[in-house]
């Protein structure tokens, strides 16, 4: 059957997307050596989730401090993902990646070795620490792919990696079992995560360099906070830093409600938060002197609503992503009757999609060039999908409901990706700050609606109000693809001058080339 000439240009076109990935270039080690990087540090970011049950009767654990444990791992992330995109812009990726992925293994180990509640929270706090190291992967990767495959690479980085998760669930329990029996097994389950992850650390600093050969890595001349280019965008990075607080005091209310933390604590708790605030508050007004004075010419800014816009839309999808994979579970159970372990299964299709669903949506980006009407239209599917999903009652078939499901991460992962096709290409010099930013958001969206949910449990509803969250989710979808009607057109937001190679051959000759030459 012949081809005609668009389905040719397509076909070759996504043949190209795959050799983005599979060339075999120091382009791909760079991507393989970072996502598998990433992928470690979600083992080690979740490695307690498949063993609560037996942390609980191990430690002699409440069902509050249980939950507690769950927000002490999420919690630090949120400012976390900001500090650790400051860094990175500073001192470059390897040389992070490698540190935050050596440092785990100290409260990982801390909390593996634990026999109160006390030093397991403690440790959990700083163990969070590594889900920050997504945001480093993110400006490694955009220093190796040019814009107009950043989308497939991140896209592959980010789907790739957050099968951290999944195998976390699959691999640590049956390593549990082998090394050991009864029921501290999990400890050697969550030590052999952490153990792993600091000797991958010291083997990252072998396999990757920050920038290719022949370019320099460029920083932003102020690391200690997001550089705006304008006034307005001076406020809009202010703005931006509200929400980040204000979800750590919920968090801190919520420990509070459930008497996890006394009333002392929680004080002592949102001093330091409004401490935080205020640091980096005044951070911005010292590395931001020139965009209130409005000093920089037009050529050199770039539109900070592009950095707001993202960060909403990721709270969206990537905050969804959290909370249904987390509630889809139990909510399957109940629902339909299931036995946990069967409701587990389905609900878990969520997670596994994302090997597809988020690369897939950063090539879409990608070869369609159009950025910003896949954006929209994605979060458009979001709001349609979760809509669909609060009608979900013990009437349907379970096939029906998992198939709904499968649809709507197709859109929610999606958007992951086509998110992060934008985001390195906002401001190089800085993608490591925007990329932190953009990811706290993701957290912030996450720790909201699980929010939601906990203020929502009644007698009728012992787990919250799925049904609402559900709603909540396509309600924000919608809004938010309505206002990225404003983000800027689909050419890269600041172009910087970068001597990429312009097509996988033509890197690959020029390796070639070297080789014969040496």
């Amino acid at each position: 059957m012949k081809q005609t000439g668009a389905q040719s240009l397509v076909v070759g076109e996504f043949r190209r997307r795959a050799g983005v990935v599979a060339a075999a270039l120091p382009r791909r080690r760079v991507l393989l050596s970072s996502t598998f990087a990433f992928l470690v540090s979600f083992v080690v970011w979740f490695d307690m989730a498949p063993f609560m049950t037996s942390i609980g009767k191990s430690v002699h654990l409440t069902t509050k401090q249980l939950a507690a444990l769950t927000l002490c791992n999420l919690v630090l992330c949120v400012p976390g993902r900001l500090l650790v995109g400051k860094a990175v812009d500073r001192f470059g990726p390897r040389r992070i990646y490698a540190g935050l992925l050596l440092f785990s293994f100290i409260p990982n180990t801390v909390f593996a070795t634990a026999h109160s509640f006390t030093v397991l929270a403690v440790s959990r706090l700083f163990v969070g620490l590594i889900g920050a190291g997504f945001v480093v992967g993110i400006r490694l990767v955009a220093e190796w792919f040019d814009d107009r495959d950043m989308g497939t690479a991140t896209g592959f980085y980010g789907g790739w990696g957050n099968f951290g998760s999944a195998a976390a669930a699959i691999g640590l329990p049956l390593i549990a079992t082998f090394l050991a029996h009864g029921p501290g097994a999990w400890r050697w389950g969550v030590f052999t995560a952490g153990a792993v992850a600091a000797v991958y650390g010291i083997v990252l600093l072998a396999l990757v360099r920050d920038t290719p050969n022949g370019q320099t890595y460029r920083r932003p001349a102020h690391t200690g906070a997001l550089e705006a280019t304008s006034r307005p965008g001076f406020v809009a990075v202010l703005a931006l830093l509200v929400p980040i607080a204000g979800v750590l005091a919920l968090v801190v209310e919520r420990l509070h409600r459930t008497k996890i933390l006394s009333s002392g604590a929680m004080v002592v708790c949102l001093i330091g938060i409004g401490y935080f605030l205020v640091h980096q508050v005044v951070r911005a007004f010292g590395a931001n002197r020139r965009a209130i004075a409005n000093e920089y010419a037009p050529e050199d800014r770039f539109p900070m609503r592009s950095v707001v816009l993202l960060c909403l839309a990721y709270a969206v999808t990537f905050g969804t992503e959290l909370t249904v994979i987390s509630l889809l579970p139990t909510y399957f159970a109940k629902t339909f009757g299931l036995h946990i372990a069967a409701a587990g299964v389905a609900g878990s299709m969520f997670a596994f999609t994302n090997l597809v669903t988020r690369p897939g949506g950063g090539i879409v980006s990608d070869v369609l060039g159009k950025r910003r009407a896949t954006i929209i239209w994605l979060l458009l599917g979001v709001t349609v999908s979760f809509a669909a999903m609060a009608t979900i009652n013990s009437k349907w078939s379970v096939a029906a409901g998992i198939a709904l499901v499968m649809v709507a991460s197709v859109f929610v992962q999606g958007g992951n990706g086509a998110i992060f096709s934008i985001v390195p290409a906002v401001n190089r010099r800085s993608a490591g700050q925007i990329a932190g930013i953009v990811g706290a958001y993701g957290n912030i969206g996450g720790l909201v609606l699980s929010s939601i949910l906990y203020f929502t449990i009644t007698p009728t509803h012992k787990a919250g109000d799925v049904p609402l969250v559900f709603m909540v989710i396509a309600g924000s979808a919608l809004v938010v693809a309505v206002l990225c009607r404003f983000l800027p057109n689909d050419a890269p937001v600041m172009v910087e001058d970068r001597d990429m190679p312009v097509s996988i051959g033509a890197e690959l000759a020029a390796t070639v080339e070297e080789a014969v030459a040496s």
